[in-house]
């Protein structure tokens, strides 16, 4: 892709003043203090709006968001990048897949001297849009994960824009966390395999009394490679998981989570006396007592997980695997989910890492509903596949299925492509 040229560069104040207060982090939020960037897409603007009226639509709407969204505006203010370039949309390929090129899309959202910048000088969300040659739009995003959980940046983007289009809020936001609060004295009552305990070198600052935050640190990247699953394949799935009849049902995302968790772990050569993780995230707020308010805004997705040896995920029937993740999914009720904050509380963690990977999904989301003035999102894709992550996106609009985006080396990545597709 051709080099951005930046046009404005605007920071975006609460349309109205906003009451100085601290909000309470909940442990889930402080389980990953790091960045997560997206970028959405855009046809060209079927009612010919100009590149400047989005821009002044964008930052007008990001304003009187921050009035309903004040402690989004806690840091420096949050900023609005314009940029253009003179690569058409069309340039860049499959727009569903991470790619370098996306890095671009939100460089002007990093500051130079970032790393050495503490945390409270640090916005808690910026924005940049481009404008491609060919008049598509791109809209790249940067939200810091304590603030904000995936479908809560989801919320956040449906509120967006509805602004932009002159309208109301659709969800109003509820950030208060305090529903998520540790007990006292803390009550562990499950040994929570999905967490690892914090070490000396994972320490990078403090926030809030003695709770410790821990900051991923940065990691070279393999490729990134994909893997598309029709419909079809699912289908062909769940029929294999229930052919030995040990199952009554199971869903789409449960064979799916199986047969990436296996193949994932033989093609890195997990040792057979070695216990493979699987984390995925899961929405809690339904299932807490009581439940969380409707449009909670901050961290309610708690790892759920899948465990077994290299020696198992090689020889155990497909639907002992599948059931392992439904019982990773069913054991989060209220009681486990307190236990898992008072863990927490207690050992200051972090997501398990040791022989573990995260299965993320923004396959069924719903982000290809998020309809802005200048027309309907195309598609978003993250920027980049971190190590340890795997992603689920949506497949093509007309053909359905999904996308399994991961970081691998060659080889490995090979071989899980042929024991993914495998019968």
């Amino acid at each position: 892709m051709e080099e951005l040229k930046l046009v404005e560069r605007m920071m975006i104040q609460p349309e109205t003043p906003t009451p100085r207060q601290r909000i309470f982090l909940s442990n889930i939020d402080l389980t990953l203090v790091a960045y997560q960037e997206s970028v959405s897409f855009f046809d060209p603007p079927a009612n010919q709006m100009s590149f400047l009226e989005a821009c002044r639509r964008i930052s007008c709407g990001i304003s009187r968001l921050l009035v309903t969204y004040d402690f989004m505006a806690g840091r420096i203010e949050p900023s609005l990048e314009a940029t253009t370039t003179k690569t058409r949309l069309s340039q860049l390929g499959e727009l569903a897949a991470p790619k370098p090129e996306f890095r671009q899309l939100v460089a002007f959202l990093r500051e130079e001297n970032e790393d050495e910048m503490e945390l409270k000088d640090k916005p808690l969300g910026l924005f940049q849009l481009t404008q491609f040659a060919c008049g598509g739009l791109a809209l790249g995003s940067r939200y810091n994960h304590c603030a904000l959980d995936g479908v809560s940046v989801h919320q956040f983007n449906t509120n967006l824009a509805s602004l932009t289009r002159g309208e109301g809020l659709a969800i109003v936001p509820m950030p208060d966390r305090t529903i998520f609060r540790a007990r006292n004295p803390p009550q562990i009552s499950y040994p929570h395999f999905e967490y690892s305990k914090a070490t000396d070198t994972d320490t990078t600052f403090t926030l809030r009394g003695t709770n410790t935050v821990l900051i991923y640190k940065p990691q070279p990247y393999n490729q990134i490679h994909g893997v598309h699953l029709s419909a079809k394949d699912i289908q062909a799935l769940k029929k294999a998981a229930l052919k030995d009849g040990k199952l009554k049902n199971c869903t789409a995302f449960q064979v799916v989570a199986a047969k990436i968790w296996k193949a994932r772990s033989i093609a890195v050569e997990i040792a057979e006396d070695k216990i493979s993780t699987m984390l995925f995230p899961v929405d809690t707020p339904t299932r807490i007592v009581p439940q969380a308010p409707e449009g909670f805004s901050g961290n309610a997705l708690v790892p759920g997980f899948a465990r077994g040896s290299g020696r198992e995920l090689k020889e155990e029937e497909y639907s002992t695997l599948v059931r392992r993740v439904q019982e990773g999914i069913d054991r989060l009720d209220d009681e486990y989910i307190g236990s898992g904050i008072d863990w927490l509380e207690v050992n200051t963690g972090m997501p398990c890492r040791e022989d573990s990977f995260s299965l993320v999904s923004w396959w069924r989301l719903g982000l290809e509903t998020e309809e802005f003035a200048w027309g309907r999102l195309k598609c978003a894709a993250p920027v980049v596949v971190k190590p340890g992550i795997v992603f689920l996106l949506p497949g093509p609009t007309t053909e359905g299925g999904l996308n399994i985006f991961l970081e691998l080396e060659g080889d490995q990545a090979v071989e899980f492509r042929r024991l993914l597709m495998a019968d």
